[in-house]
């Protein structure tokens, strides 16, 4: 059998590690053949491709982003998009096809499935935030890297005696910033599923900067105040319709300056959260994710996506990643504002 592969998206650390499992069982154990799609759903709507085997994939578990390269082109947005989908896959022999990303490239992929192609998912997304898995490979990256920046943040907080305010990745939901702020011990974590109130925030910040001189806050670039809008770039949207979010971090810090007299800056690590090598976590879980991939193909499991249950890699609906986001619940918001002030 013939296999296409693609990754879609927003590069994630542990995409190469997916490839690599999938390309070597696939290949030494089953008997496949594998041709790669370039730049997401860019290359099977145009014909861009590359050769996927054991050489290729050799020596790349470490590597960050992504040897097939993304975009977040959307098919279902162009004239006769999935036909012309189709009937390349048609030409080029493929009689599968193994999806790696999040929301949006699983949607298409169900899209796919729809149309009667032979479809695999693999869920990729830094945010942690696609239901049908427990967990999603580079988000632990994500984590470590933004839990690194934040402690290094602390000396020249503590130093300048500032309120330093850390915008991180989270659009729709907060795991990013949960997870950073309580491992880097942020005096507040502001996160979209729980609206903020400026001067509560404020009394955080006064109540930290009293004990150790400074203070530390997390905000995922999706939080709103209370009485507040989603801020936003610009009005531009991407292929998919998303908004392009920034600027919460500098909301932030102007209005705590002006709140408690503290001196506040605003620090964006952006896309440095998505870079570099992936941690041994990610290494693995991406690996498991794509050996099991191998074995969806040979049993034919169309229209599933590979999940974490539990320290399982199981098959579950394609569906289950693109219905419900999974947001931070209640209770762990609980916890970690039990570190706050």
């Amino acid at each position: 059998m013939r296999v296409g592969v693609l990754t879609g998206g927003g590069d994630a650390p542990g995409l190469n590690a997916v490839i690599r499992g999938l390309v070597v069982r696939g290949v030494e154990e089953f008997g496949f053949d594998f041709l790669g799609y370039r730049d997401g759903w860019k290359g099977p709507l145009t014909g861009l491709t590359m050769p996927l085997d054991i050489a290729t994939v050799a020596d790349i578990v470490s590597v960050g982003g992504t040897i097939l390269g993304s975009s977040r082109t959307n098919p279902l947005k162009v004239d006769a998009g999935v036909e012309r989908i189709v009937e390349n896959l048609r030409s080029d022999g493929v009689e599968a096809l193994v999806a790696i990303g999040g929301e949006d490239t699983l949607g298409v992929a169900t899209h796919l499935t729809a149309a009667g192609c032979q479809v695999i998912g693999v869920p990729k997304t830094i945010d942690n935030d696609l239901s049908g898995t427990d967990y999603t490979f580079g988000f632990d990256t994500a984590v470590a890297i933004a839990t690194e920046a934040v402690d290094r943040l602390h000396t020249t907080a503590r130093s300048h005696h500032r309120v330093l305010v850390v915008e991180v990745m989270g659009r729709h939901a907060g795991w990013i910033a949960l997870h950073t702020g309580m491992a880097a011990d942020a005096a507040v974590t502001l996160i979209p599923e729980v609206p903020y109130h400026p001067g509560e925030v404020a009394d955080w910040v006064r109540s930290r900067a009293q004990r150790t001189g400074y203070a530390i806050v997390v905000a995922a670039e999706g939080a709103t105040a209370a009485t507040g809008e989603l801020v936003t770039k610009d009005a531009s949207r991407d292929a998919f319709g998303h908004v392009k979010l920034s600027g919460i971090g500098e909301l932030l810090a102007a209005d705590l300056e002006q709140q408690t007299g503290l001196e506040s800056r605003a620090v964006v690590l952006g896309h440095l959260q998505r870079g570099g090598s992936p941690t041994a976590y990610d290494r693995v879980l991406a690996s498991r994710l794509g050996l099991t991939a191998a074995a969806a193909l040979r049993d034919e499991a169309w229209g599933m996506m590979m999940a974490l249950r539990g320290t399982d890699v199981n098959y579950v609906p394609l569906s289950e990643a693109t219905g419900t986001l999974k947001t931070v619940p209640a209770s762990r918001y609980a916890e970690a504002a039990a570190f706050f002030g």
